[in-house]
């Protein structure tokens, strides 16, 4: 699938977004629990399982779209057993969830354009709060491969993630600017996996997301 070139060296963080979820084409989602089509989370499920190594840690976005590919996964890999983290789960987009785009305001729009970090999208989360949120998450990924489980060679435990487009793009912008910095909407990140694919990332030093 969707592996980054070259492949990272050492501990990796496999970035994977739920499979297609079942939600009308143009609607706002974010926080909204909507469920993932379970014929593509059980293909999503198998590639997966094929794919990563043992006893990696896994966690998973409290949102039903993750969690179900979790489930299908450890059912798969008993190995694999996934740990829920609200950290993971998607933006909220407040008073906008569940409506189309097109009918969401336009100076709305405009407004969370223009103060892109700080303004809360229909009274949401803003992505200053997401991406500390995903800096926390990342913070504790870089601790775990210290601890790798028994039988896996000391500071080479994998670390998975079930979760969404917009916490993929915050790993990619962290990653890159550090958790000190933050984006106009021109400099955000646009790229992600497609539905029930992923990315891999070396996981940096935990020192490094200090802000």
């Amino acid at each position: 699938m969707a592996a980054v070139a070259p492949a990272p060296v050492g501990p990796r963080l496999w970035l994977v977004r739920h499979a297609q979820p079942l939600v009308a084409p143009g609607t706002c989602y974010g926080a909204l629990d909507v469920p993932a089509d379970a014929q593509a989370t059980h293909d999503a499920a198998r590639r997966l399982a094929e794919a990563l190594p043992a006893r990696a840690s896994v966690w998973h976005s409290t949102l039903q779209r993750c969690e179900h590919l979790a489930l299908a996964l450890q059912a798969l890999r008993p190995d694999l057993a996934s740990k829920p983290d609200a950290r993971l789960r998607e933006m909220d987009f407040g008073s906008w969830e569940g409506r189309a785009w097109d009918a969401v305001d336009r100076s709305a729009i405009d407004a969370w354009t223009a103060a892109f970090p700080h303004y809360p999208p229909g009274g949401g989360e803003p992505l200053q709060a997401m991406l500390a949120r995903v800096a926390a998450a990342l913070q504790h990924a870089a601790r775990l491969p210290a601890g790798a489980a028994p039988g896996a060679p000391e500071g080479e435990r994998d670390v998975v993630w079930i979760t969404h487009a917009g916490v993929i793009r915050c790993v990619t912008w962290l990653l890159a600017q550090g958790p000190g910095v933050l984006p106009r909407s021109q400099d955000w990140p646009v790229a992600a996996p497609a539905w029930g694919a992923w990315q891999q990332v070396q996981l940096p030093a935990a020192g490094r997301l200090s802000a």
